[in-house]
This record gives C-alpha cells, sequence and structure tokens, in this order.
C-alpha cells in the first residue's frame, strides 16, 4: 500500500500544480478526482466525490487576496483512500466513502495554509529575483522563478502522502469495528452529501425562488421511492 500512496501522492502533486502554473482547470475536483480514480482504475468514484467535493466549495473563489480551501488536496485525497480503503475491507463502499469525506474535509483547510505560506514565500523569491535583475544575474533571475513551483510540488507530495497513509490506516482498522448504528449513520450521510452541495449551488448562483422547487422535487421524488418500497 505505502508504493500505491507514493505514486498517488506523485499524481496528485502534479494535477495540483496546475493551480499555479498553467492554470488550465485540471485542478479543479470535478477532474482532479476522476482523474486520480482513473489513474487506481475506478473512475467512477473519482467522478462521484469529484463533483461532490466541487459543489461543496463552489462559493468559496480566489477573488482578490482571499485564499479558498485547497479543494484539489482535498478531492484526491478522498478519492484515493475512498478506493484503497475499499479494497482492503471490501464492502460498505457508500459508508467508506462518506467517512472518507467527514475525516479529509479539514485537509481543505490545511491546504489553504500551505498556499498562504507559499504565497509568503513567493513575495520573498520575487523580491530576491528583482535584486538578481538588478545585478544581472539570469540565473539567479531564473532559479528563483522556479523555486516556487519546486517547494510547492514537495509540500503538496508530503502533505498528500502523511494524510493518504494515516486516513487510509485509520479507514482500514476502525472499519471492521464499527458497530451497525454507525454503518447506517454513515449510509445516511452518504445520501446527505448531494442535498448540501445542490443547497451550497444554489445559493451561490443566488436562485432564491428555486429552493422551494428543489424541496418540492425532492419530497416528490422522496414520496414516490417510499411508495414503491412499501409496495
Amino acid at each position: 500500500m505505502f508504493i500505491q500512496c507514493v505514486m498517488a501522492s506523485l499524481l496528485g502533486s502534479l494535477i495540483c500544480l496546475d493551480r499555479i502554473l498553467i492554470q488550465s482547470m485540471i485542478a479543479r475536483p470535478v477532474i482532479a478526482a476522476p482523474l486520480m480514480g482513473f489513474f487506481l482504475g475506478d473512475p467512477y468514484s473519482g467522478l462521484l466525490i469529484g463533483a461532490l467535493i466541487e459543489l461543496f466549495w463552489i462559493d468559496r473563489l480566489p477573488v482578490g487576496t482571499y485564499i479558498p480551501p485547497h479543494d484539489s488536496l482535498t478531492a484526491i485525497l478522498i478519492t484515493a483512500s475512498c478506493i484503497f480503503s475499499s479494497r482492503e475491507i471490501g464492502h460498505h463502499f457508500r459508508e467508506i466513502m462518506a467517512f472518507s469525506i467527514l475525516i479529509f474535509i479539514p485537509c481543505g483547510y490545511v491546504g489553504q495554509k500551505m498556499e498562504s505560506i507559499h504565497i509568503q514565500m513567493n513575495d520573498r523569491l520575487a523580491r530576491a529575483a528583482l535584486l538578481c535583475a538588478g545585478k544581472a544575474d539570469v540565473n539567479g533571475v531564473a532559479a528563483r522563478h522556479l523555486l516556487s513551483p519546486v517547494v510547492y510540488f514537495l509540500l503538496t507530495f508530503f502533505l498528500i502522502l502523511f494524510f493518504l497513509l494515516s486516513g487510509t490506516v485509520m479507514t482500514t482498522f476502525l472499519f471492521p469495528r464499527f458497530p451497525l448504528s454507525v454503518l447506517k449513520a454513515l449510509n445516511m450521510t452518504f445520501f446527505f452529501f448531494p442535498l448540501l452541495g445542490i443547497a451550497v449551488a444554489l445559493n451561490t448562483i443566488h436562485l432564491r425562488r428555486m429552493v422551494p422547487v428543489f424541496c418540492a422535487i425532492f419530497l416528490a421524488i422522496a414520496g414516490i421511492l417510499e411508495f414503491f418500497h412499501v409496495i
């Protein structure tokens, strides 16, 4: 498992580099998570997790000096840990996914702090590059320019590796010991997450009149499903 975690961490770090380099939107959770899932042989789980994480923080935009939670890091961690844990345990897919989301969501704020530190480091590198430019030191300017993505890659790699290993070990250790009541609660939580994501999306686009419509549609579908379940 350690080698798989290292490989997943390398891929995740490369994907996250898109946040500061090309910025082609590959690092968005809805793309990053399916890519990780495809690499690990389970693109469906990646697509589902990516869509959920994309909705969770869709209202947190990097406007001005605001640094949003690191949703790319979170989506990659949840996807990899969910796939590794499901293979190790062999069942409880919904419950494992819900549990992975719950334990890795805080990692988005750890990544947010990491990006804040990286931005402060970039300020110092920019000032150092200006001094090198004043001395006509082209190599010094190039070295400080390249140092930024290298440091970002290494920070992301070690963060992913640490949290992925610890989270996967914790999941595989705890799940066989969970009582049935906890598994049922996690199963219900799995179905709650899409509703939470849709609520965030509706609030973001300010379609307040659509909230009652969504609630009515949800209740109607729930009633129909319950009716057929009873029959």
